[in-house]
């Protein structure tokens, strides 16, 4: 084997998609590995291979001593969108782009959001239970509601929400955009009305749906006061990051009949802990963290990394796709 390839480690999850083209370049080597490998692990396994000069992460943590066990690292990719999970500054020190997948997997969390709304509107736990377990007089006074005329707030204005709002208006909703870093032009474009004041806008909705990044201004941001703020008959869904939104509080108000139910495919905790108290609501659905993550949003992610991580070895970046911009010349 040429002493001159390229090593990456490679994720075991990624898509064939993304492995085929690795294998047709004869330049690369890519060596895989478990994605819930431990953090001692993992750098144990970049010192076993160092130099390695990319990676592909999972759930996988990197940071400093990673960089440092990777010995000559180019590029750190994720295969998918979010990175709260990698020291982003740390790579900005040695210079090291990160890479996500870009619009890969916006559909199908775009597509998770408007599920889990209109399973919670339809009520379609409730009622498939007064089916199976014969309690069929009971759909009376149990109604399922429409999406249609209602007031769908936005919170995220990215590739996600973008999606998201495109969804909403389809089943005629009202669109409320709350994002401070679109301008009202970019959101009034796309059909929908922007809000200034998250605060006043939460009054207004029937659903609220978060699509916006964990960042130290968002963790924390539906507190108890800002959940007190939406209308009793309103739900709340969450399929961004755990943290944005704070669980005791959402327990409370969902629990005390302050708000209708809640969608929620990620958690403070992941996976959270078994006995957990908003398992015992009948008014909250959940998945463990999969809006992301159908069989073509892997194929699309995948491929998208394996193209990410080639465009950084071959110095011409896929440059939407970096976060830490400043790396680049």
């Amino acid at each position: 084997m040429s002493t001159n390839k390229k090593k990456l480690l490679i994720t075991e999850t990624m898509s064939p998609l993304g492995w085929d083209l690795f294998k047709g370049r004869d330049d690369v080597e890519a060596i895989p590995f478990p994605n819930m490998v431990s953090a001692a692990d993992f750098e144990a396994l970049l010192k076993q291979h160092a130099p390695v000069h990319g990676v592909a992460l999972g759930g996988t943590r990197f940071g400093e001593p990673e960089l440092k066990a990777s010995q000559d690292m180019k590029v750190v990719a994720r295969i998918g969108v979010g990175y709260d999970a990698v020291d982003v500054p740390a790579l900005s020190r040695y210079g090291v782009p990160l890479m996500t997948a870009g619009t890969a997997n916006s559909p199908s969390v775009a597509e998770a959001a408007l599920f889990m709304m209109l399973t919670l509107a339809k009520r379609a736990q409730e009622m498939h239970t007064m089916v199976t377990e014969s309690r069929w007089p009971q759909r009376i006074g149990q109604w399922p509601f429409d999406l249609f005329g209602k007031t769908v707030l936005i919170v995220g204005f990215g590739r996600i929400g973008t999606r998201t709002a495109k969804r909403c208006l389809a089943m005629e909703m009202n669109v409320l955009i709350y994002d401070p870093y679109k301008t009202a032009a970019e959101i009034k474009a796309a059909g929908c009305e922007p809000v200034s004041d998250l605060d006043a806008a939460l009054s207004r909705a029937d659903f609220v749906t978060i699509h916006c990044p964990k960042t130290p201004e968002t963790t924390g941001m539906f507190n108890a006061a800002r959940i007190g703020r939406m209308k009793p008959t309103a739900y709340l869904v969450n399929t961004a990051r755990g943290g944005i939104v704070d669980e005791r509080a959402l327990y409370d108000a969902l629990s005390n009949g302050k708000l209708a139910g809640a969608g929620l495919d990620v958690f403070e905790q992941e996976p959270p802990p078994k006995g957990h108290s908003l398992f015992s609501l009948p008014n909250v659905i959940m998945a463990p963290h999969v809006a992301g993550v159908t069989h073509e949003a892997l194929d699309r992610m995948g491929l998208q990394t394996a193209k990410n991580i080639l465009s950084a070895l071959d110095g011409e970046h896929i440059r939407q796709n970096v976060i830490n911009q400043d790396v680049l010349g």
